[in-house]
């Protein structure tokens, strides 16, 4: 197909976001879940990558206004033909930005490792620690949200205190807390009751406490305070707390909407078409957490967002290209739901693949696959692969490395 491709992007790398919360946990390195993108793409001589800051959109001209990343000079813009964005998502304080210094987030690669330093460096910390009030708050850790990301992320801090028992001499991990914190009535809503029940029960194996029915309504450096459905607050002092509630979509989607006119929605995602493009700019399609799609019949439709439905649109805009170069009429976007899927720990997992629901070893090892398969790299399967069954046979985790500026102390 004879088309020129410009890809742009502020990381030089595709982060396989799924699996960032094992890199948060020491259980896998980042340049295992992580791909270089102009290796990606070396041998289509057709793509070009730029790395540079999207900073604006003039759709009657078309061009992407793009700013420097950090050192170095940017083109001031890059016309197109056609125009797909996908600028995801980030995680929703729920108008407190604030907490955001507090309460890290895996949307990000720099978040994971900030998230590993500060559990490891709690662990140590505690180790040295002789009140124990204050031990007791080092080794207090927080998650906010029983979605997959939160649920995911809370079974690994519950195995990290199994794990490491063996590995200091004053600290007992056994006096570790682990708080999920949920507004909702049950944990991972999106699945089948009888699933959530399912995941609670392996969640609690593992030593974490759920908090069903709570809001978060403060939020610092040394504490989260919790509010109960019935009005009741309660402050918990830890210095550890991971935010995974809810998501806002990026600012591309307010920007894409002020340049056609059209409304964002509460999270800040721009309406398109059913074919995915914009309203008003058939040559704009907009894919991805930012969009919600309208409907023959009925409200707009925002889909969730996991990665099949990011892969699914992002294969239907390439569907969409072709047939415009070919001159083929347009085609609508159809979701094909495949399923869902979290891990909760070793052999602790759950499923929903078409109506049949797994749990346990099955589903652990469903997800074990299905994580390796999309995984981009050869070499990082491999490694993935290798890594993980280094870790289930030794319940290792190689990857424990403290870097980065340490926190300064409280």
């Amino acid at each position: 197909m004879p088309v020129e491709v410009t890809l742009i992007d502020r990381r030089n790398f595709h982060l396989f976001q799924p699996l960032a919360y094992q890199v948060a946990t020491g259980a896998l390195s980042p340049a295992e879940i992580c791909y270089p993108l102009r290796r990606m793409f070396r041998r289509r001589r057709n793509v070009r990558v730029v790395l540079a800051e999207v900073t604006g959109f003039d759709l009657e001209s078309h061009r992407v206004l793009l700013g420097p990343i950090a050192t170095g000079e940017a083109p001031g813009a890059v016309s197109y033909d056609t125009l797909i964005v996908s600028g995801g998502a980030r995680y929703n304080y729920f108008g407190h930005d604030q907490w955001s210094r507090s309460a890290s987030d895996l949307k990000t690669l720099e978040g994971a490792l900030t998230i590993k330093r500060k559990v490891l460096e709690a662990l140590e910390a505690a180790e040295l620690e002789p009140d124990s009030e204050r031990r007791a708050a080092l080794v207090t850790f927080v998650l906010v949200g029983a979605g997959p990301t939160g649920v995911e992320m809370a079974g690994q801090i519950g195995e990290i205190a199994n794990d490491l028992k063996g590995d200091f001499r004053s600290l007992n991990l056994h006096e570790a807390q682990i708080l999920l914190v949920e507004a909702g009535d049950r944990v991972l809503q999106d699945f089948p009751p009888s699933l959530s029940t399912k995941a609670l029960r392996s969640l609690e194996s593992l030593g974490v406490t759920v908090r069903l029915g709570h809001s978060v309504t403060g939020l610092d450096d040394g504490s989260v305070t919790l509010r109960a459905t019935d009005g009741s607050e309660e402050r918990i002092a830890t210095r550890t707390v991971v935010w995974a509630a809810g998501v806002i979509a990026s600012e591309l989607a307010s920007m894409l909407a002020e340049q056609a006119g059209v409304d964002v929605d509460h999270a800040g995602r721009v309406e398109v078409s059913e074919d995915l493009s914009l309203p008003g700019h058939p040559e704009v399609l907009a894919i991805g957490d930012m969009v919600r799609i309208r409907q023959a019949s009925g409200p707009p439709v925002a889909l969730p967002g996991l990665a099949p439905v990011a892969m699914q649109e992002g294969r239907h805009a390439a569907a969409v290209v072709k047939d415009r170069l070919e001159h083929r009429p347009g085609r609508q976007f159809r979701y094909v739901d495949k399923g869902n899927l979290a891990t909760i720990g070793r052999s602790r997992a759950v499923a929903d693949i078409k109506g049949i629901h797994l749990s346990g070893f099955v589903a652990w090892a469903t997800w074990l696959t299905v994580h390796l398969f999309y995984l981009i790299g050869f070499e990082n399967r491999l490694l993935v692969l290798i890594r993980w069954a280094f870790s289930f046979a030794t319940h290792g985790r190689g990857a424990r490395l403290i870097a980065g500026e340490p926190e300064a102390p409280q």
